[in-house]
């Protein structure tokens, strides 16, 4: 079982590693989340299954973020606060 969290799971998004093209890494200030610090620290197992970390939205000055799930797997997506030339990929699925 691989437990995490939604603020380790955000931090990983926000860093754009492992982004193709890659992206640079958001260093805004977070504006808003739906989720308090709790909610952010709660553990789950974001490993295939089905759904276990809550729904959630955050704003940074440059992007939103979300949850994604694929198969059940559990990742953190992001877009775009503003329009701008970056295309986003397909979310979910499975």
């Amino acid at each position: 079982m691989s437990l995490t969290t939604w603020r380790k799971l955000i931090a990983e998004e926000m860093s754009g590693e492992g982004h193709y093209p890659p992206r640079p890494a958001d260093t805004s200030k977070i504006v808003a989340c739906t989720l308090d610090d709790a909610g952010l620290d709660r553990e789950f197992d974001d490993g295939f299954g089905g759904t276990e970390g809550a729904a959630f939205t955050l704003w940074t000055e440059a992007r939103v973020y979300f949850p994604v799930c694929y198969d059940g797997a559990e990742s953190v997506g992001s877009a775009p606060r503003n329009p701008c030339d970056e295309a986003c990929d397909h979310v979910g699925g499975g």
